[in-house]
């Protein structure tokens, strides 16, 4: 490792969680002391430090990674309050969750509400009780414009698809995953595909799924930088694989869209 990446590290988990770097050096001194210098230069260093990508940006992959694999509830607990101390508010993270319901299930947002309902009483934060924010029309139709958004005439695709053996499925995504969460009007469009996509990379098994995603972030205004970025983040919190497959998946992404583009130039 190279100590400028320990220090660059140490500074940023610093910065995020004060006092995190010694209390990590310290719990596993005894086991396995090489780890906390892994998580420290290359997880923060060389990874979380990277400029391709704003800390509150990725903390919000953060959280949606780790509510989606829910199988680190201490390290989700941390990052629910190093995001308080990098600006993420209470009510952002509690709309990461409800995305995480799509893409994980219930059981994985309820998990990781009741981590957050518990690192919000610790630092004294109250969430007061609000109405839906998709209230406004028809379920199908918030639905239908949330995917035309982020991924033209896909809605009524998506239905016609699945008639011949769930009919009332395709209902399902349109108007609960769409119409009753993603429409949702808390998060920005940018950082609810930032969420979805670290959800789904995380996973490592929605391969249809995260190639959507990676172009709905396109069409909302990410950059293909930021979104190489969140899934390189990804060999942290997910592993290597889930990694590499969401790169590919990107790769794949970006070289459709430059044909279409390639070939709109031809026809002009």
């Amino acid at each position: 490792m190279e100590r400028t990446d320990f220090d660059k590290g140490w500074s940023l988990l610093e910065e995020m969680a004060p006092g995190q770097p010694d209390a990590l050096a310290r719990t596993f001194a005894d086991i396995a002391p090489d780890v906390a210098n892994y998580v420290i230069a290359f997880g923060y260093g060389e990874v979380l430090s990277r400029p391709g990508l704003d800390i509150r940006s990725r903390q919000v992959a953060t959280l949606a990674a780790l509510a989606a694999l829910g199988t680190a509830p201490e390290q989700l607990g941390f990052h629910i309050g190093a995001s308080l101390n990098v600006g993420v508010s209470a009510r952002e993270m509690v709309e990461v969750f409800y995305l995480v319901a799509v893409f994980a299930g219930f059981p994985a947002c309820l998990n990781a509400l009741s981590v957050a309902r518990g690192v919000f009483d610790s630092r004294g934060v109250k969430l007061e009780p609000v109405e839906s924010y998709a209230t406004e029309g028809n379920r199908r139709e918030r639905g239908l414009a949330a995917l035309e958004s982020t991924s033209k005439g896909a809605g009524r695709k998506v239905i016609e698809s699945l008639q011949d053996i769930a009919q009332d499925f395709g209902g399902f995504i349109v108007d609960f995953s769409y119409g009753d969460v993603i429409a949702r009007q808390v998060l920005t469009s940018k950082n609810k595909e930032i969420a979805m996509i670290a959800a789904a990379a995380a996973r490592g098994t929605m391969r249809p799924q995260l190639k959507v995603h990676i172009s709905a972030g396109l069409s909302v205004g990410l950059e293909r930088s930021e979104l190489v970025e969140i899934l390189i983040q990804m060999a942290v919190y997910a592993g290597f694989p889930s990694a590499l497959n969401g790169l590919f998946v990107a790769k794949e992404v970006f070289g459709e869209r430059d044909s279409q583009t390639q070939s709109t130039k031809n026809n002009a």
